[in-house]
């Protein structure tokens, strides 16, 4: 399942650990604030959540003239999304097994990283409570750099290559959401899903009837 792969890369929320953020809020804090800046409700994208709220709104913002105000909205967005991770990070826990399977991967020689859509405070403090930041390689995080390479941006998967010394086509990324897919996909990564978080086995086959699927990242122990 991961032979042929340098580095073995893992979305954080959903797929290594088990956390409790409130991404319902955060979107709706994105899409407030996007008003605020009296951006027209109609011109943002509320079917993807806080990234594509988000995006949408920054589209319409540079496309009117306001690029300047972008900077405004980043910065009040990444404070508020902050707020919300960091409200329950003391209950974060790694899903069962992972560990166990970190330790393992770095064993076999592989790299092992972790790129999540979470801002860097709020992942370094769940990956220290939960005893997994030792064992990485490389974390990218959202505010490591500009939105846009956020996922699902195939620049977010270069950037965990840059991370990890390999190259992006090297790397078998891990994740339970279609973002983790869809940069994956797109910077020639593999890619495997998982059912620990949002998406169950439908879901992940309407996206992609060939996807490799997994209950959790647990089933990778001892795996050629």
């Amino acid at each position: 399942m991961i032979s042929g792969y340098k580095a073995i890369g893992f979305d954080m929320d959903g797929t290594l650990l088990n956390t409790k953020v409130d991404l319902k809020r955060m979107a709706d804090i994105v899409f407030d604030e996007m008003i605020k800046m009296g951006v027209p409700e109609r011109e943002i994208d509320r079917n993807g959540g806080y990234k594509f709220n988000l995006d949408s709104g920054m589209d319409y913002l540079a496309k009117t003239g306001r690029a300047d105000d972008i900077h405004e909205i980043n910065r009040r967005v990444s404070k508020a999304a902050r707020d919300i991770e960091m409200e329950n990070v003391g209950m974060a826990r790694p899903f069962p097994g992972s560990v166990r399977l970190l330790n393992q991967l770095k064993k076999e020689g592989y790299k092992v990283g972790v790129l999540t859509r979470g801002c860097r405070e709020y992942a370094e403090t769940a990956l220290k409570t939960t005893g997994v930041i030792d064992l990485l390689d490389g974390l990218v995080c959202r505010d490591d750099f500009p939105e846009r390479d956020a996922k699902p941006s195939p620049e977010s998967i270069v950037n965990l290559a840059k991370a990890l010394g390999v190259a992006a086509t090297d790397i078998l990324y891990l994740g339970d959401h279609k973002f983790d897919y869809l940069c994956a996909k797109d910077a020639g990564a593999g890619f495997i899903g998982v059912l620990s978080g949002g998406y169950d086995a439908r879901d992940w086959k309407a996206l992609d009837p060939n996807i490799v699927i997994v209950n959790t990242v647990s089933d990778l122990l001892n795996s050629d």
